[in-house]
């Protein structure tokens, strides 16, 4: 799977975190949908759900609600569901998914410089197939981060206006993912 390619099609990404959400990705333009928030029970079936719906899935696999973040947690979300791949901001989870073949996207916030330069760091390291940076209203760290590395670069995290957009992708940023449905189709 090239991310790469994926986000040119499709920059925007849906991230469902309710079942008002999954409806909707499912419905919507976007053939990349992130799942941020699912439970043990549900997380099956969400992702059953988007697959019928031609969607490619990842699983943020940090939040969903009883199941272990580890090495384990992911064992068992690939064996059990359709996932495509895993978002995640544990280091030892990337270094996992990558010696098991496994598509991964690490997730970072970025507060001060000193959490932006062990971003890059650990980009470096770990070498995840993307990255996605919270919160993604930052376009002048935006842009210094995709000129540090070499890999894509999605930005989430209080994005809800289309501006917002427009200034991450300007910004350098391949992609831009949103809990705002009314920015999926944009």
């Amino acid at each position: 799977m090239n991310i790469k390619e994926i986000l040119e099609r499709n920059p925007i990404i849906p991230a469902i975190k309710n079942e008002n959400g999954l409806k909707e990705a499912a419905e919507c333009g976007s053939e990349i949908v992130f799942v941020i928030m699912s439970n043990l029970i549900n997380i099956q079936v969400i992702v059953e759900k988007l697959k019928e719906a031609d969607k490619i899935v990842f699983v943020h696999v940090d939040m969903i609600e009883g199941l272990s973040s580890s090495n384990y947690g992911v064992d068992y979300l690939m064996a059990h569901t359709k996932a495509d791949g895993i978002i995640t901001t544990k280091h030892n989870i990337v270094a996992f998914a990558r010696k098991n073949n496994i598509c991964v996207i690490q997730r970072f916030f970025i507060l001060d410089s000193f959490s932006f330069r062990n971003t890059i760091t650990h980009i470096r390291e770990n070498k995840p197939d993307a990255v996605e940076i919270l919160p993604g209203v930052m376009p002048k760290i935006i842009k210094r981060i995709c000129n540090l590395v070499n890999i894509p670069v999605i930005t989430g995290g209080l994005i809800d206006e289309k501006e917002d957009i427009i200034n991450a992708l300007n910004s350098g940023a391949e992609g831009i993912s949103t809990t705002d449905m009314t920015l999926w189709d944009f």
